[in-house]
């Protein structure tokens, strides 16, 4: 007996949830405004029985409904919401036209999808991204500091007059604070990282310390959703979008599509990489020599995104060159190798 189906959108907010039910040939079902409360949302969508599927879009918020779909046996697909405005724009944008939308879009099987980071792993890469903004606050400061030695060339906090002292004071307390956040991050995380065989793998590659290596690993999730190393390059904006037009072509580097926390590991890598391997620093220099230092810079963390893609992909060890090089430098990670081919990723919501 074949189950009818259904396809629900979901326009989700804070407090509520706008709901909109359709059958196989786009006919309304139902539909709804409710509260976000579990019992609320399982109540509609007992009824009626059937296979439901649904949509959502990405917000701040979808964790919850992912997991309490799941487990009410309703297939969730996240859609990506940029993608999704490019599809359908609207001169008159409500809720219930948000959510009709999203439902017909999933019926015809048109949604933008986004990706769905496995909920075992969901707490430890946004620990890693809380850990990214700590580091990005407390450079903040410090850059601060600098700023004030600059305005009245000084070279320490002493030198300056009374109330630039304790603006320096209040900038150099608070990165030592932010300091001392980021270390218990990396205590906390150290333990539920180091049994994973691809996080092993990604910390041999050149300019990869644990942090990089476990960031490549859980922004990229599954490496086999990317066709080729040229999309997983699109993905860590490690390429600038195009502006084409007729015969006109032109790069947009400042274009913001794609996952920025790749972006900035592999920069951060290159960093690594092209100080301390003479064999990259040379092609850095050979790129410097015609382009800006920040594009050859670009060069290098797109190469090494590359070479992290295939060791992904592969499940192979590095082969230790760079563009046919043999580094004469190998490295291998400061934790253990994991005794075998299984190890995935120790995952908890705690």
């Amino acid at each position: 007996m074949t189950h009818p189906v259904y396809y629900s959108g979901i326009d989700l907010h804070k407090k509520t949830a706008v709901i909109h039910t359709i059958d196989a040939e786009g006919k309304l079902v139902k539909e709804g405004t409710l509260k976000n409360h579990p019992a609320l949302l399982a109540a509609y969508f007992a009824e009626p029985a059937g296979l439901h599927r649904s949509v959502v879009e990405t917000t701040s918020g979808w964790y919850w409904l992912s997991d309490l779909l799941a487990e009410l046996g309703v297939e969730m697909k996240l859609a990506h919401a940029a993608d999704l405005k490019a599809i359908c724009h609207a001169k008159v944008k409500t809720d219930r036209i948000d959510a009709r939308m999203l439902a017909q879009l999933l019926r015809i099987d048109m949604i933008p999808e986004a990706h769905q980071i496995e909920p075992t792993l969901r707490a430890q890469r946004d620990l890693l991204r809380a850990r990214l903004r700590l580091v990005q606050r407390k450079t903040s400061c410090l850059n601060s500091i600098a700023r004030l030695f600059e305005k009245y060339n000084v070279e320490g906090i002493g030198a300056l007059p009374e109330l630039y002292r304790q603006q320096a004071h209040c900038h150099r307390d608070q990165a030592a604070l932010l300091d001392r956040h980021i270390k218990e991050i990396e205590r906390t995380l150290r333990p539920r990282l180091r049994r994973d065989l691809d996080l092993y793998r990604l910390g041999c590659l050149p300019g990869f310390g644990e942090i990089v290596a476990a960031t490549v690993r859980l922004e990229t999730g599954d490496v086999h959703r990317f066709a080729s190393h040229r999309q997983y390059h699109s993905y860590a904006r490690q390429v600038p979008g195009a502006a084409n037009s007729a015969e006109h072509r032109r790069n947009r580097p400042g274009h913001k599509a794609g996952n920025v926390h790749l972006k900035l590991a592999y920069s951060h890598a290159a960093v690594r990489a092209i100080q301390h391997y003479p064999e990259i620093r040379a092609v850095f220099q050979k790129k410097r020599r015609k382009k800006a230092p920040k594009v050859a810079r670009a060069f290098i963390a797109k190469e090494l995104a590359r070479i992290a893609y295939y060791v992904l992909k592969d499940g192979k060890d590095f082969d230790g060159c760079f563009r046919g090089q043999l580094l004469k430098r190998q490295k291998t990670p400061t934790w253990p190798r994991p005794a075998g081919p299984d190890y995935c990723l120790a995952g908890d919501e705690g």
